[in-house]
């Protein structure tokens, strides 16, 4: 599917498919942004070939999901390749998908497999405003929009975790230990991707970009936005997964601690009984003289005898505290 929103160069905003590509290349003035969804590779190939896309752009952009996030200069254009989002809850469980961003001095390309819900709003809302200041403007926008789903989410998680971490100090269970470990992993790998998110905007603050210039006040101003999203959501991940990583150490503990004290009574039971059993082995080898076989009351003093070390025992633990 191929959507497409031209301003011509009277301002009349224009939506539609592929056939006004064909009145942008006839009209010098015009701009254009195309957005292409689960199109094929050699349908991709021969549109971004048709504006004179470099051949390492475009083989960069359809590598399926296996390149980070970066952002490339060429004569003509810039290639954005962004990490969106297909699908995102509250537990974490997101499917990215690569969005690609052509952005060209009259022209915005943008390339993704499956639905996007920023690329959705914005064709639905204001993006013909935005492609009147420049396409790179929608694009800078579009990744704000597509950062703000993911802020949605992680915000939703804060609670979640905030539940989780009541939940384990009060009944911690291996199941919500398992829990958590697969969050701190998730967390993980999304503070890796809002890095390289974060580093594609740093570059545009601190090196000028010929289609997306600092000497515009605006851009600058949208691409500072965008940074600074992306910063909140690496300070976010990283606060949730240092959370996740204490609530596994915590929890840890609390298990060392239950089994030192369960070690700390089965020892104390066998170090009453070690005396005990010692004077049972000792009486029970039926040598022919021992003195005490012979004894009347020999069985109950011995009796008398092994209850009271094992009374002693148990004050003498108690005493000490180890019961």
């Amino acid at each position: 599917m191929i959507r497409t929103l031209l301003l011509t160069a009277a301002g009349a905003l224009h939506t539609g498919g592929s056939e006004l590509i064909e009145r942008f290349h006839a009209e010098p003035e015009s701009r254009i942004w195309i957005d292409v969804q689960g199109e094929s590779s050699a349908r991709e190939r021969a549109l971004l070939e048709a504006f004179g896309c470099h051949p390492l752009a475009i083989i960069d952009a359809q590598k399926d999901n296996r390149h980070p996030p970066k952002i490339e200069a060429f004569e003509t254009h810039t290639l954005i390749i962004y990490r969106g989002l297909a699908a995102f809850d509250p537990d974490l469980d997101y499917h990215p998908q690569q969005i690609p961003f052509f952005i060209g001095e009259r022209y915005l390309i943008s390339l993704h497999p499956g639905r996007a819900m920023s690329i959705d709003r914005m064709l639905g809302q204001n993006g013909g405003a935005l492609l009147k200041k420049s396409p790179g403007h929608v694009a800078l926008r579009l990744m704000y929009l597509s950062a703000g789903f993911y802020q949605e989410s992680l915000t939703e998680f804060e609670a979640r975790l905030s539940e989780l971490e009541d939940t384990l100090v009060e009944n911690g269970t291996d199941t919500l230990m398992k829990q958590v470990i697969g969050y701190r992993s998730r967390l993980l790998k999304m503070r890796r991707l809002f890095n390289y998110h974060q580093s594609i905007t740093r570059s545009l603050l601190t090196a000028e970009c010929d289609h997306l210039p600092h000497s515009n006040e605006d851009t600058e101003h949208a691409i500072t936005d965008v940074h600074e999203r992306f910063e909140r959501l690496y300070s976010l991940t990283s606060m949730y997964y240092d959370i996740c990583g204490d609530l596994i150490d915590g929890y840890m503990s609390l298990s060392s601690h239950r089994l030192n004290r369960t070690m700390q009574v089965l020892t104390v039971i066998t170090a009453i009984f070690v005396p005990l059993s010692f004077l049972a082995g000792l009486y029970g080898m039926n040598f022919a003289v021992m003195p005490e076989l012979g004894y009347r009351y020999g069985y109950f003093v011995l009796l008398g005898c092994m209850a009271a070390i094992a009374l002693g025992l148990i004050w003498l633990f108690r005493r000490k505290r180890w019961l």
